[in-house]
């Protein structure tokens, strides 16, 4: 590529703005467009803004110059140009979508409105507006049901709490954080809720949200069980945001499919993030997405045949505060027949730490506590060597290898 290559980038997250500055750094100019009004920001933090502990201006992204406030609404392949809902167009030479992804919205009775907006009280909690939106509405003593008890459910219902509402979470698989905890580990985060009054009821499916005026009343489960509720969070998950690539004909299975050059099927567009697959995976967490943006700006400068192979991602959450809490999970947390596990429990300090190993090799391992080991094995099994022979499987467990 050339230095007059114009490189447009849709999206103004943790990926796109990544990417952007790191164009801008190795001067490749780039305009970035994103279609929110707030400065961009670290989606990840967006908790700690509910809870009160962060103004949004801390968790702001230090934007790139050239920042085009738009909505994209069409991309024209053969004129290699993206159309803005003002009637504008930009032109490029390589397009990148970074277009992250959106709520998950189940489908509840009552959920919607005759002319199809959320009701007064009811909340998705995935950007700046939703957050906002959620601090100005909650209050001390208000009913809050959060539906989803994933990473963002938990972190939701904790940030609720701490601004002083009766909180419910209402989880419909068997326990919290199923994909990222083991059993014992999922038991120490639903005590940790419940320290902070949160009331969590699992193996729960929720039926119906119940209006009144417009505004929401209660929320109904599927055995009929019924809990009142000023404010409705829905943390349900997400899912690509994927539309334009679909409209622009790109092929699109569960994210837009990329390969390790993260090229789309039209050589000329790329995608990154939360809205990208790879290799069959759509990670949906912020370090693969960083790391992705990192090997495009390197491919798109022309400085390096850079390769995209994949992320061995580690979940983390940190959750501070007087009632601190930490935990961290990679790999696969459950065992297979024949792994070797090793688990070290303190009830009292409600610390817990896990390694599951196959054939020599650390595979997976869950923390909740104390996480000065995360480092180290966070490394041995990012590099799926042989673990070495000198010492018991527990030093793995109680070795500081510092974080």
């Amino acid at each position: 590529m050339t230095s007059n290559t114009r490189v447009v980038v849709i999206g103004a997250g943790l990926a796109g703005v990544r990417l952007a500055r790191r164009l801008g750094e190795l001067g490749t100019p780039v305009t970035l467009i994103g279609d929110e009004e707030h400065r961009p920001y670290n989606r990840v933090l967006l908790a700690e803004v509910l809870a009160g502990r962060y103004s949004p201006d801390v968790i702001a992204l230090p934007a790139p110059a050239q920042l085009t406030r738009a909505r994209v609404t069409g991309i024209d392949r053969q004129a290699r140009t993206v159309e803005c809902a003002d009637g504008s167009k930009i032109a490029y030479d390589r397009l990148v979508l970074a277009t992250g992804s959106n709520p998950v919205l189940p489908p509840l009775r009552g959920l919607f409105t005759p002319d199809h907006v959320l009701p007064e009280g009811v909340h998705a909690f995935r950007t700046m507006d939703d957050c906002l939106g959620l601090s100005k509405a909650v209050r001390p003593g208000a009913k809050a049901v959060v539906i989803g008890g994933g990473l963002l459910g938990v972190s939701a219902a904790r940030a609720l709490a701490q601004r002083g509402a009766q909180v419910v979470l209402a989880q419909q698989a068997e326990r919290l954080m199923e994909r990222q905890l083991d059993p014992s580990a999922s038991k120490l985060v639903r005590r940790h809720l419940g320290d902070l009054g949160v009331e969590v009821h699992t193996d729960l499916r929720v039926r119906d949200v119940r209006c009144v005026g417009g505004a929401v009343r209660s929320v109904e489960m599927a055995d009929g069980y019924a809990l009142d509720a000023d404010l409705v969070v829905l943390a349900c998950g997400v899912r690509p945001r994927a539309g334009l690539a679909q409209a622009a004909g790109l092929d699109v299975r569960k994210g837009i499919v990329v390969d390790d050059e993260l090229r789309t099927s039209d050589p000329y567009i790329h995608a990154i993030g939360d809205c990208a697959q790879h290799d069959g995976t759509v990670y949906g967490l912020a370090t693969p997405a960083l790391e992705q943006a990192e090997v495009l700006a390197e491919s798109l400068a022309g400085r390096a045949h850079a390769r995209y192979t994949g992320t061995r991602s580690l979940t983390r959450l940190t959750l501070p505060g007087q009632s601190a809490f930490d935990l961290a999970a990679f790999g696969e947390t459950e065992p297979r027949p024949g792994d070797d596990v090793v688990q070290l429990t303190d009830a009292t300090r409600g610390t817990y730490r896990k390694v599951v190993v196959r054939d020599d090799r650390l595979v997976g391992g869950v923390l909740v506590g104390e996480l000065g080991t995360v480092g180290a094995l966070a490394r041995a099994w990012e590099g799926a060597e042989p673990l070495p022979d000198d010492g018991p499987l527990l030093h793995l467990l109680t070795n500081d290898g510092g974080s």
